[in-house]
């Protein structure tokens, strides 16, 4: 090689090891502004506005205060028995309850106790009837338990063959049961029960007490105890007496100003009304949901509007619509007033839903469940949980997670959350815990058993500081 071209060759390889040195500055990576989105969104989790409006990734919308993302994830564990028309409770130590039809002593209904609660390092939990007394009642037509929210009193109602109720009550976990008491009236069909208290002291009882019937009237029929439960006096009418809403009620809930508030049709026959009574159902009064717009669902339970308290005292209502999508509205002044109805299902292909309960943590939190059916994967039917941590929010972000997993479906029967359908039978029931976590008590049909669906990952409902629940194992499958 001529020296001449050598050194021209040296020279231009050392330029180009330089030229990071003395030339153009390396291209770095563009750092993009993610916001509050500092986690990843797990596969069945969605983040959302109303009506189904994509919120993940948004970095134009205002976030701040209470109406922050958190990562979420949704889960459920078998309580190890069948169950039917599944209703639930809490009590102050820590123990979740479910009925389970026929599956306690002699055939009777059993109490399901699980200590789910406080379960974060393995899936580690026991499930177990607690309902054994001497004398078992014989199973009933429709199981119910309810637990005080301000007492932890378990009632355990018994509707028998559409001629009658018995209640018994426990105030130690189920360890002892006293009754039962005969809560009936021999001049009408008793079916469809629902029970409650609210915060208003009885004359021998910390608490009142009603349940509400669909019998021989033109609209629910409601009677009241002023001693625990220990007795109840007559049956009258759960509306004003003019009323014609039919008499399938919805959840009747207590709150902690002393009133009841249940929903079903108005009285009228047309959209949704709540039902309000601040007299222990000596009155009520009709307050009109803004069904308008969304119209009423025409399945088995078109009938019902579900309706609960936050610990403040606002009311929050949800439905399904003419389109079987859930609706939610909310008030802060007993019913009254409402605000616009709003749809919460997430922005996914859901061809309906059914089945839907509706519980409230601390003030402006709340959470629904129901079960949906998802388009494009035949009849394929799952359960969902929806919350929001700012619910007065002019617009307040959802949060949204399927409890169960692809190919894990609670049932494949067509039409199953628009009718009767396996051990979901009329209705579903919900509760928030004493440390703001969801508990949605359900049936998964394929494997005939009871569930509870919670978030395993989120915040709580609870506090005025907003904070992140413990992480809780993933159940599933392997818990049934």
């Amino acid at each position: 090689m001529k020296p001449q071209r050598a050194l021209l060759l040296a020279a231009l390889m050392v330029s180009v090891s330089l030229s990071g040195c003395f030339g153009e500055p390396d291209v770095e990576a563009e750092e993009v502004d993610l916001g509050v989105w500092t986690f990843e969104r797990p596969e069945l989790t969605w983040y959302h506005f109303p009506n189904a409006v994509d919120a993940w990734g948004n970095t134009t919308a205002t976030f701040s205060g209470r109406n922050m993302p958190y990562p979420a994830q949704g889960t459920y564990y078998g309580i190890g028995m069948s169950t039917f028309e599944p209703t639930m409770g809490i009590t102050e130590s820590d123990t979740l309850f479910m009925s389970s039809y026929g599956n306690g002593p002699a055939g009777s209904t059993a109490v399901v106790a699980c200590d789910l609660i406080g379960m974060t390092e393995a899936l580690d939990y026991s499930c177990e009837n607690v309902y054994d007394p001497f004398f078992p009642i014989a199973n009933s037509n429709d199981p119910y338990i309810y637990v005080d929210q301000w007492t932890s009193r378990i009632m355990k109602f018994d509707m028998h063959a559409l001629l009658g109720m018995t209640v018994e009550f426990s105030d130690d976990d189920g360890a002892s049961w006293t009754g039962p008491s005969v809560a009936t009236q021999v001049y009408s069909v008793q079916d469809h029960q629902t029970i409650a208290s609210s915060n208003m002291p009885a004359l021998a009882y910390p608490t009142t007490w009603m349940f509400c019937i669909n019998g021989n009237a033109p609209h629910p029929l409601c009677s009241s105890s002023q001693d625990g439960g220990a007795s109840w006096g007559p049956e009258t009418s759960g509306a004003p007496v003019t009323c014609s809403s039919g008499g399938l009620s919805a959840h009747l809930v207590g709150s902690v100003d002393g009133n009841f508030y249940r929903g079903n049709k108005g009285c009228t026959g047309e959209g949704y009304s709540v039902f309000r009574t601040s007299n222990a159902g000596i009155t009520w009064t009709e307050h009109p949901l803004p069904t308008e717009i969304t119209g009423t669902a025409d399945t088995w339970n078109a009938e019902e509007a579900q309706v609960e308290v936050d610990s403040a005292g606002n009311v929050h209502a949800m439905w399904n619509g003419l389109d079987n999508k859930p609706y939610w509205s909310y008030s802060r002044d007993q019913g009254d007033t409402w605000s616009n109805a709003t749809m919460i299902a997430p922005p996914i292909n859901l061809s309906g839903t059914g089945f839907p309960v509706v519980v409230a943590g601390d003030e402006g939190t709340v959470a629904f469940g129901y079960v949906g059916e998802t388009e494009g994967e035949g009849e394929t039917w799952n359960a969902y949980l929806t919350y929001t941590t700012d619910a007065f929010n002019e617009t307040p972000l959802l949060t949204t997670v399927q409890l169960n997993a692809v190919g894990d479906p609670l049932d494949t029967e067509p039409d199953c959350g628009y009718n009767r359908c396996g051990g979901l039978g009329d209705f579903l029931d919900i509760r928030v815990d004493a440390y703001g976590r969801t508990w949605f008590s359900l049936s998964h049909n394929l494997a005939d058993m009871g569930i509870f669906g919670t978030i395993n990952l989120g915040p709580s409902l609870r506090g005025e500081a907003m904070s992140m629940l413990d992480e809780m194992p993933v159940g599933g499958p392997a818990t049934l």
